[in-house]
């Protein structure tokens, strides 16, 4: 079947194949930013009823590959491959990336219990000498870099994880919660614009002195208890952070 074309006997829903096409379409530049996608077009070119068009339509409003404007319809969002809303659970940005169709990887390294450097452990509040456990996690998007994210975790000394473990959760604080029920409360970030250093341009396949995105994360257990310290690179012409606020 070519690509673009719905199969009703894939078992997969249509809304679901309708959104898989449009979004593979936006995140290539194949979709004219300038240019509303309509219902109307949608009906004609699927052949479908309106319902689960308008579903499809809503999903990708929500995970930020089209946005709507008043009176003049919905429009692709033109730029980064990968949208990550606001209310995506913090450590959860690999299972968004799979539910989202875009086949992440996650390669782990560097598995080790250190003392963290002085800027981390004073963001934690830590003491002198208290030893986490860290760890270096790549996160690639059909097979390019993405992420390259440095995490430090406050947990008990038999929280030895394996990198197969952490590559194949995504998320270090879900191993903790299975292990030793530690359950995350809440998280605080801080971003900012940065360039490339050597290292970060070997990591993430960029120039060096190309523009990046860091996202500074520190993790709170439901007790209030700072439970670990993240930063995380983006390669900043790939990702949007998108949030909204209200009055």
């Amino acid at each position: 079947m070519a690509s673009g074309e719905l199969d009703p006997s894939s078992g997969v829903p249509l809304y679901r194949q309708i959104k898989d096409i449009l979004r593979k379409e936006v995140a290539e530049g194949a979709a004219d930013s300038g240019r509303p996608i309509t219902e109307a077009q949608l009906l004609t070119r699927f052949d479908v009823s309106r319902a689960p068009i308008r579903q499809a339509l809503k999903e990708l409003a929500s995970e930020g590959y089209v946005y709507r404007k008043q009176g003049k319809g919905t429009f692709p969002v033109a730029g980064a491959r990968v949208q990550r809303p606001a209310d995506v659970r913090s450590g959860a940005l690999y299972q968004f990336l799979s539910d989202s169709g875009l086949h992440p990887a996650s390669t782990v390294s560097g598995i080790e219990r250190v003392e963290p450097p002085a800027p981390v452990r004073g963001r934690l509040g830590l003491p002198e000498h208290e030893r986490l456990l860290h760890f270096t996690r790549l996160i690639s998007v059909e097979g390019e870099p993405l992420v390259e994210a440095s995490v430090y975790i406050r947990a008990p000394e038999g929280f030895r994880p394996t990198a197969e473990e952490l590559q194949d959760t995504g998320s270090a604080f879900d191993l903790l919660k299975r292990d030793f029920g530690i359950v995350l409360d809440r998280a605080e970030h801080e971003a900012w614009a940065t360039a490339a250093t050597a290292e970060h341009a070997a990591g993430l396949g960029v120039r060096e002195g190309s523009p990046l995105l860091v996202i500074e994360t520190v993790f709170y257990t439901a007790g209030g208890l700072p439970a670990g310290w993240r930063s995380a690179v983006h390669r900043a012409e790939e990702f949007k952070y998108r949030f909204v606020t209200s009055r």
